[in-house]
Order: structure tokens, then sequence, then C-alpha cells
């Protein structure tokens, strides 16, 4: 074939089987009607008229903010008041005694592309669970470093420290910098939620790791359910063990404001450094705005401004957080009953604790998933099994889908 691209770039192409698996949804809604179909594919609240949510106290903030905080730059490494608010924001109560620093990022995944490039060098691999978001392993892949993955849940579906003890310090036999990408609370594609007990065992690890002499540990921290993971102050509690962690190593914490705020598409989060030493904070705050200026130069001013105005008006924040529990509610209900059901059909899931997303562990995921179109079911085939996000799905269309969804596994796989 015919080319003109660099060598790097040769060949590459990004098949997102979300997108195409809510492209068919929204063909078979256009055939036979909104009410007859199953849409678990949106990873976004839609209400339990399938409307796309934004909360409603966002909205005015967001619409009320004068037109020069509408259109003007912004700092690259992000408005000074939402470098202090995100703190808030994604700390609480269980802000961590340690130095902090932020930067501002475009979405959770702008956060991720600057660990990825800028804490492993080229060739080295980051280390991620089994079941994890497919555009983990597409950030690796495009800034040409590994992707290795560790077993998640072990045979008691209890968090798989021995696997990961396992992998990480294969991974360091070869290279001189590893970096975790660990994604809870509400953990996407599952909703499992790793334990404080599962996060003293998986610190312990890193601090053992990071005993070796001449290697660097980055723990990427991404909560980007954060807002939907359980009682506000109770799910925060982790960030406390993060205190005290050895010089080499760093946690980064991504922060998102597409799901907490319900403003996917305004592409807005923070990566918020946590260290011992604060001459490490200062080289992540100059790299990452390094990298920033380099990408996407500075991100989006009003999303911004609409965070700070809120975490700064006690009235404010006071009412967004009761309009985030009322929908965090709707999507326990939504998922409670999915469980009850899969329960009563045997069918099996991994353990969920809360979120947007639950899984059911699959041989045959696609051909599940096609056959699942003839009932008008559209959930996302993953590597490992069927995600199902019970954040789109009203609570009348979730009655049912487990049976249904346990059926077409026993015809794929009998």
């Amino acid at each position: 074939m015919n080319t003109n691209c660099a060598k790097h770039a040769f060949g590459k192409s990004a098949q997102d089987k979300i997108f195409g698996a809510n492209a068919a949804a929204v063909a078979a809604i256009a055939k036979y009607g909104k009410d007859n179909v199953v849409n678990a594919t949106i990873g976004a609240i839609l209400d339990e008229d399938e409307q796309l949510v934004c909360l409603p106290v966002v909205e005015k903030v967001y619409r009320s903010l004068p037109t020069t905080e509408l259109i003007a730059y912004a700092p690259i490494s992000g408005l000074p008041d939402f470098l202090e608010a995100v703190l808030v924001a994604a700390f609480g109560e269980s802000r961590p005694n340690a130095y902090l620093g932020a930067v501002a990022t475009a979405g959770g995944s702008g956060g991720i592309h600057h660990a990825i490039w800028n804490y492993l060098d080229e060739g080295e691999a980051a280390l991620c669970s089994d079941w994890y978001w497919g555009a983990y392993s597409v950030l690796c892949k495009d800034m040409h470093r590994g992707f290795t993955t560790y077993k998640m849940l072990d045979e008691n579906n209890k968090f798989n420290l021995a696997d990961l003890k396992e992998k990480v310090f294969a991974l360091l036999e070869k290279q001189d910098n590893l970096l975790y990408l660990l994604n809870t609370p509400a953990h996407n594609p599952t909703g499992y939620s790793l334990t404080e007990e599962d996060m003293d065992g998986m610190l312990a690890i890193l601090k053992e790791a990071a005993k070796i002499p001449g290697k660097h540990i980055t723990l990427f921290l991404d909560v980007a359910y954060i807002d939907y993971a359980g009682e506000k102050e109770e799910v925060r509690k982790i960030f406390k063990k993060l205190e005290g962690l050895p010089a080499n190593l760093l946690t980064i914490v991504g922060y998102s404001m597409s799901k907490g705020f319900t403003m996917y598409g305004q592409r807005t989060g923070a990566m918020i450094g946590v260290s011992s030493d604060p001459e490490v904070i200062q080289e992540f705050k100059d790299i990452n705005q390094y990298t920033s200026r380099a990408t996407w130069s500075n991100i989006n001013r009003p999303a911004m401004k609409t965070l700070a105005t809120i975490y700064n008006d006690p009235e404010l924040l006071a009412q967004v957080i009761k309009e985030r529990d009322f929908y965090y509610q709707m999507i326990k209900a939504r998922a409670d009953l999915f469980c009850k059901e899969a329960a009563e059909c045997g069918l099996p899931m991994l353990p969920y604790v809360a979120g947007f997303f639950l899984s059911i562990p699959a041989k045959n995921p696609d051909a599940i998933c096609e056959l699942l179109h003839e009932d008008n079911i559209f959930a996302v085939p993953l590597a490992a099994g069927v995600r199902v996000a019970v954040c789109a799905v009203p609570l009348k269309k979730i009655a049912g889908m487990a049976a249904k969804i346990n059926a077409a596994m026993k015809k794929v796989e009998g």
C-alpha cells in the first residue's frame, strides 16, 4: 500500500469496541424504537427516561460564567483557584499529610498520558490488572511503551496480592521504572473496589520494591469514578495511606470532572502528585506542565472555573453533593437488581461494589454480545468477558437482563 506517514505511525488504527457497540445499539433504536432496545454500552449517566444527565447546579454555574471566563485562555498548568479546589474535590477530609502538586489535564486520559510519557522510558512496560479500561493499553502502545497485566482476582475473588507482587518484581528485573495503573474505587469495567486491607497490602509491595537501589516506583491511582463509589468521605480514606512513602515512590492521583461533574465532553481533570519529597513534587509540576505545552497547550477554562466556583461556595457544594447522591442511589438500585437476578439464574459475575459498570467473565464475549443483539441487548465485549453499563440502563430494562445474558452465554459456551 502507499504510505506517507512516519515509520512509528504506520499501521495505527483504533477500532474501539465501546463506541462500536454503542453505534450498533443506536442503529437498533432507529429500527425498533428506544423502548425495545437495551443500550448497556454507554459510560455516562442516563436517567430513567434514558436522557443524558447533567447535574443541575453544575449546569447553572457553568452557564452563569461571564463571557471572558468562557473564552479566555487558561494558564498551562491550570487556573490557580482550580488547582487549589481540585485538592479538596479529590481528597475531601482525607487530604494526605505530604507534599502535593496539581497539574490540569485534558480529562482523566490526559493525566494517564503524561504519566506514561514521563515516568516510563521507551520500551518499558506499565503494569495493570487483567480487567482494565482499554485506553490504557492504547496509550502505552502509541508512546512505544509496553503493557503488562497481573491477575486482578484470585480463586476466591479477592484482590490478588500474590500475582501483583510477582509481576512487580518481574518487571523490575528488566527495567528501572515501574508505573502501576490502579483504578479504584468503583473500577472500570468491574465495579470492584480495593478494601483498606487490599490497599495496605498493595502499598507494602510497592514499598518493598522501592528498596531496590536505582528503581523509581510510580503508583497512578485512577479515581475517575470516586464520586459514585459510596459514601463521600468513607471512600476517600484510602488517600491517608499515601503518607510517609519513600521518596522514590511517587503517587499520582488521576482526577476527572467527566463523571463527578457530568462534564464528559469538556475534557477537564487533574493529575495530583503526592510525595514525601518536595523536590519530587516540584519536578512533577515542571515536567508535566512541559508535556501539556507540548501536547494540548492549555485546557478548558470554564470547566475549571466551574469546579473552583462550586468548591468555594458551601451552599453550591452541598447541592452538588445531594445531586450526586441521588444519581449514585439510582445506579445502585439498578446494579442491586442485576446482581440479585444474576444470583437467582446462576450468571457468574465479578464482585461488584459500586460504579458505572459490572462485568461477567466469559470465554467468548464477542459471540455472546453478538447473540444478545437478537434480543436487542447491547453490551461491550472485553478480552475476558462482557461489560454492562448499569449507569445507562433504566431500572425497568434491567429486569430480566441477567437471565437473557445467562441464556446467551450457555448457548455460546455450553
